[in-house]
């Protein structure tokens, strides 16, 4: 009886142990009491497609710098900075068009990350501005019945002009490695006002790049980005 006794006293005592044991390993895997903490920092990055523009398109100059800064699980404050000086000819019109422009905005990211992933699919907008000047290198004039020659005209400079636009955004950043993002962006773009000039238009601003009928405009990039992680929560 005394060593049942024994036995059974530690069989409970195994048991009780082992069901212990099972409970607070239970407690740490359940998803419901599991936290993460996420990176909160800046991410800095450029603008890939305008830095290729300047090795294969023919008197393109151009450049631009990207960044977000994390304000909670989804939402982000976003901004542009960058510049352009290029050379578009059309018929009849050869012109340049060169200046700075800027963005500010929001995105939102949509994707659900796994546990330990920081990925973006995101949607955002943002308000843009940007000064430029406008040089019309030349222009031809064409006779339609071909009974005078084509006059080309040398042309002259505008300075001083300036657009703001409405841009819609959507595109994906991947973290390829630690900290380190390639991204895709398209982007809409709506013109609010820009600066008139008599007998020419703004065919072509930076930063909206160039302008289609009824004042719409689209675009896109490739970014690389690092995120500087400032803190975790």
């Amino acid at each position: 009886m005394k060593y049942i006794l024994k036995y059974c006293f530690s069989l409970f005592l195994l048991g009780t142990t082992l069901g212990s044991f099972a409970q607070e390993n239970d407690a740490n895997t359940d998803p419901k009491t599991m936290r993460y903490a996420k990176p909160y920092g800046l991410r800095l990055g450029v603008d890939l497609n305008r830095l290729a523009k300047n090795l294969y398109e023919e008197k393109y100059k151009g450049f631009a710098v990207t960044g977000d800064y994390r304000i909670n699980t989804n939402l982000y404050v976003a901004a542009e900075l960058g510049m352009e000086d290029k050379y578009n000819q059309t018929d009849p019109l050869t012109y340049t068009t060169s200046g700075e422009f800027i963005k500010l905005g929001i995105d939102y990211n949509v994707y659900k990350n796994w546990l330990d992933m920081n990925n973006m699919i995101y949607v955002g907008g943002r308000l843009a501005y940007s000064t430029f000047k406008q040089n019309l290198e030349s222009y031809t004039i064409r006779d339609t019945n071909h009974y005078f020659e084509s006059i080309t005209f040398p042309g002259q400079e505008f300075k001083g002009l300036n657009a703001t636009w409405v841009e819609f955004v959507a595109g994906v950043k991947a973290e390829v490695l630690n900290n380190l993002y390639l991204g895709f962006s398209a982007q809409l773009n709506f013109l609010v006002s820009d600066t008139k000039i008599d007998n020419f238009e703004n065919l072509y601003i930076p930063g909206y790049n160039k302008k289609y009928s009824g004042n719409v405009g689209v675009g896109f990039n490739y970014t690389i980005s690092y995120l500087i992680p400032l803190y975790k929560k």
